[in-house]
């Protein structure tokens, strides 16, 4: 009776079905790659990520909209490991419509990068780690443009050091040498966004 209870508490919390949905696309993810070892590489973060929710959960719990933008986007960036970035079908589809140079898938997950986890890095400052509300409205666009930087030096690390032959696949530059470069303004851009949208939020809710 007490196993049954505890399973339909943990299937009645919202965490568990956008976790249930982030599985499904991250084995189907898996399933239909087009290059399993550039998959392991690119997931080697998705798994850090995902063990250090499931180590917090029981001492600190985001808001279901923190998990739901954190499900979004983690879903955005193993749905790129299945065909690479550099070859991702719905990119290619952007592209065609856009009549692009080039696939922007890679752009789009930089950009929601930033875009999708402002809200669940504020939360987090401001209610785990208890600063103040000020700074935490601010901080997350620091954290966002230099763990954007830091990602850029791993992916020159796995590329040129330790996995040279997936390195063109893995850093998907396409042959453009500002790549590294653009993809942190994206994410810049993608949390200024979020940002600026969150405070005038916080205005009008207020008023």
């Amino acid at each position: 009776m007490k196993l049954y209870s505890s399973v339909v508490t943990v299937i009645g919390h919202k965490p568990f079905w956008f976790g249930l949905l982030f599985s499904i696309v991250w084995g189907n993810s898996l399933i239909g790659t087009t290059d399993v070892k550039n998959w392991f590489i690119e997931n080697t973060l998705t798994v850090i990520a995902l063990l250090f929710l499931m180590l917090t959960y029981a001492k600190y719990r985001f808001s279901n909209y923190s998990y739901f933008l954190i499900c979004i986007f983690l879903c955005l960036h193993v749905y790129g490991s299945k065909y690479t970035y550099a070859q991702n079908l719905f990119g290619y589809w952007l592209q065609e419509v856009f009549h692009s140079s080039r696939n922007h898938y890679d752009r789009l997950v930089h950009f929601s990068f930033g875009f999708l986890l402002y809200y669940p890095l504020q939360e987090c400052l401001s209610n785990w780690i208890k600063i103040s509300k000020k700074v935490a409205l601010r901080f997350p666009i620091l954290i966002i443009l230099s763990a954007s930087a830091l990602y850029e030096i791993i992916e020159w690390l796995v590329a040129d050091v330790f996995f040279v032959e997936q390195g063109i696949s893995y850093l998907g530059t396409q042959g453009d040498i500002w790549d590294a470069q653009k993809d942190m303004a994206i994410a810049f851009l993608g949390v200024v966004f979020a940002s600026v949208g969150y405070s005038i939020y916080s205005v009008l809710k207020k008023s």
